[in-house]
């Protein structure tokens, strides 16, 4: 596991690594941003090998902490509204369905 103290003497990534990153994506940085953002991705490339370091091979991968499995009901028949029952609330029907005002100017 490195320190902060190691990770300060020896960077993940440089600020010519950076540079080199921002050309090929052509991006214009200031030297200033090339600072921030070297210091900034040496963070990040250091928390990720610190957690790659954690990484176990006995522990089996896993898509989600908890084991999960799908529930679901039976798909069954069951009684239900007949089209007069649920068109009953309706402000408008036709043809045996709810009539909507028009939107976009169709006929």
């Amino acid at each position: 596991m490195s320190t902060e103290s190691e990770s300060a003497t020896s960077p993940a990534i440089s600020r010519e690594e950076v540079a080199h990153l921002a050309r090929l994506s052509r991006l214009a940085l200031t030297d200033a941003e090339l600072d921030q953002y070297a210091g900034q991705l040496d963070s990040i490339l250091a928390h990720v090998a610190q957690v790659a370091e954690v990484a176990a091979d006995d522990v089996p991968p896993t898509a989600h902490p908890a084991d999960l499995q799908n529930v679901l009901r039976p798909d069954v028949v069951v009684p239900s509204l007949t089209p007069g029952e649920a068109l009953a609330g309706a402000p408008a029907v036709e043809q045996d369905r709810f009539a909507v005002p028009q939107i976009l100017g169709e006929e």
